[in-house]
């Protein structure tokens, strides 16, 4: 089986259907200046499908490293990584692209979007990977606009948005390609205090909706309205009280 037949081959098995993400002793060292530093130690992790996961912990604690792992933009040195059941820390880059592709949206802190580029274009570019054609990708497009609320927008630049508005943008891209799960870093970092909620008050809709999320936060706010709260230290993980 080639790899980008076993990437796009996903589907959860009978053992396997509730669970999104399995991390088993995961390690993730790099040397930094002549010393060996351990971003993850050991870590075992299961995500259920379908549920709203917040990761807290201190600078340089392991939170980037962990959201990459999951988001199949790393290999870890030791220990493996699956997704729906699948083995993915194992295969090659371009069946990991495929993945990412495919099967993970991501959000960031800062919007990413292309200035020059209109709110309904942003979202189709996300598409691109996916080598759909252009009437698909921007209906795909205008409904993903539509489930986060900005319709009427589509035709907007960024710099014409709000800062939520922006992110709003950012997200529909991210669900445009349908995906299983949704990462966010930070996703609310760059707003302010009622459209941070606001942004919250459209994570919880999706995840009601069934859609699996995993947000890094710095934000205790946000992180009380998770379903589930991990923290980590040292590059390891632990259940928040």
């Amino acid at each position: 089986m080639s790899e980008q037949t076993l990437a796009q081959d996903l589907a959860p098995d009978a053992e396997t259907e509730q669970t999104m993400f399995r991390l088993d002793k995961v390690e993730k060292t790099y040397l930094q200046k002549n010393r060996t530093v351990h971003a993850l130690n050991g870590v075992d992790l299961v995500i259920p499908r379908g549920q709203l996961v917040a990761i807290q912990g201190p600078t340089g604690g392991g939170k980037s490293t962990l959201l990459q792992m999951l988001g199949a933009l790393d290999r870890p040195s030791k220990g493996s990584v699956s997704l729906g059941g699948k083995p993915i820390s194992s295969l090659g880059d371009g069946a990991l692209a495929d993945i990412r592709a495919h099967q993970i949206g991501f959000v960031f802190q800062h919007f990413n979007l292309i200035p020059t580029l209109s709110a309904q274009e942003n979202v189709e570019m996300g598409l691109a990977p996916l080598k759909l054609p252009a009437s698909e990708r921007a209906s795909r497009a205008a409904a993903a606009l539509a489930s986060v609320g900005l319709a009427e927008r589509g035709t907007h630049l960024p710099g014409e948005l709000s800062g939520g508005q922006q992110q709003r943008v950012a997200i529909a891209r991210a669900l445009a390609k349908d995906p299983k799960v949704l990462l966010a870093d930070e996703p609310t970092g760059n707003l302010d205090e009622a459209t941070r909620d606001d942004i919250m008050d459209l994570f919880e809709q999706l995840w009601r909706d069934g859609l699996t999320i995993v947000l890094v936060t710095h934000d205790s706010a946000v992180a009380a309205r998770a379903e589930r709260r991990l923290n980590i230290k040292a590059g390891k993980v632990s259940e928040a009280a």
